[in-house]
């Protein structure tokens, strides 16, 4: 009988999280000769999700939880679970069920059929703003261009399956600034793309806001490609080339006509682009530099405060183990 490991990562979750565990049951029950568990991660939730955890992991025997001492981002809670789950195979999903339970089933008809990378890709983008989808254009159409190794999958996100032998190669990749999507891409392995409509939330609000989107765009940018800087490598001799022409053209004519005053205007606009182009390519050289910054730390992806009902403490490197002290009550005291 084969075991499944359902991963899903909370945060800010109380609305939606008790509806979650009945709702994907009621669907993965009706599969045959396969069992089920749970790992839900609280990524440092402020509102009551610990809670509700706790409470949900007493009632229900095949659920577990794992807390983190605070909120190291979704890419960091993936892996988390990814870390500590022990089936067969994974499935992650959202807490807010905007992942349609009823596509379990064909993922893992297609995992047994023997695909390791089981993927469900959104059919439109009903929904969102034209701005949240033209900035999805362009991010996609940037690495598709650049990424020349491999080539990012399109309207692909982390409601997946993924059998024992990528969680095992993801465990391998211990970088602390983490695009879960470029990493899953880059593992290759058989990939098995299925159609999915994302369904509304549940309840409550999302956290994801166009900041946080930003920063994960530049992250994918900065993990996966070098063509920023190439960019303006070619940009620079372009401009350099294009200086060295007028520069040309204006001795020509001071030799020809005399020694004319240059305009102010355009002295202004030579400065002012070139400044730009300047502060650009060490913006860009910057974001590389901060990405070498943080992962010369060598710090771990996430910590885990709390496990099942007990503390954990770290005694070795990225290797919790249990304190001899069970959470007393939901403050943590």
């Amino acid at each position: 009988m084969d075991r499944i490991t359902i991963i899903v990562p909370c945060y800010n979750e109380q609305e939606v999280i008790e509806m979650f565990y009945p709702a994907v049951q009621a669907e993965v029950k009706k599969i045959p000769n396969t069992e089920f568990d749970y790992i839900f991660v609280n990524d440092g939730s402020r509102d009551s999700t610990l809670e509700k955890l706790r409470k949900i992991s007493a009632e229900y025997n095949n659920v577990a939880y794992l807390s983190l001492s605070r909120n190291f981002g979704k890419e960091s809670a993936m892996m988390a679970g990814i870390d500590y789950a022990e089936g067969d195979a994974v499935i992650i999903m959202d807490a807010d069920l905007q992942h349609p339970p009823e596509r379990i089933a064909e993922m893992i008809k297609w995992w047994r059929a023997g695909y390791d990378d089981v993927c469900a890709k959104r059919v439109d983008r009903k929904g969102e703003s034209w701005l949240k989808r033209t900035c999805a254009n362009i991010f996609y159409a940037v690495m598709k261009k650049f990424s020349t190794s491999y080539e990012m999958q399109r309207d692909v996100g982390d409601f997946r399956l993924l059998d024992r032998r990528c969680i095992e190669a993801l465990k391998l990749m211990r970088e602390n600034q983490r695009f879960t999507k470029g990493l899953f891409t880059w593992l290759g392995y058989r990939k098995k793309e299925i159609p999915f409509e994302v369904q509304p939330r549940a309840a409550g609000q999302t956290t994801w806001n166009y900041l946080a989107l930003f920063n994960l765009a530049m992250k994918g940018m900065t993990s996966f490609t070098t063509a920023p800087l190439r960019l303006m490598t070619l940009l620079g001799l372009t401009v350099s080339g294009c200086a060295l022409i007028y520069m040309i053209y204006i001795l020509a004519m001071a030799l020809m006509y005399g020694d004319p005053v240059a305009g102010f205007p355009t002295l202004m606009s030579v400065m002012l682009f070139l400044g730009g182009v300047q502060l650009l390519s060490l913006g860009i050289i910057g974001e590389y530099l901060a990405q070498i910054f943080h992962e010369s730390k060598r710090r771990p992806i996430y910590l885990v405060d709390e496990m099942n009902g007990k503390r954990m403490i770290y005694k070795s490197e990225f290797v919790p183990v249990e304190r001899n002290t069970e959470v007393k009550n939901f403050s943590g005291k």
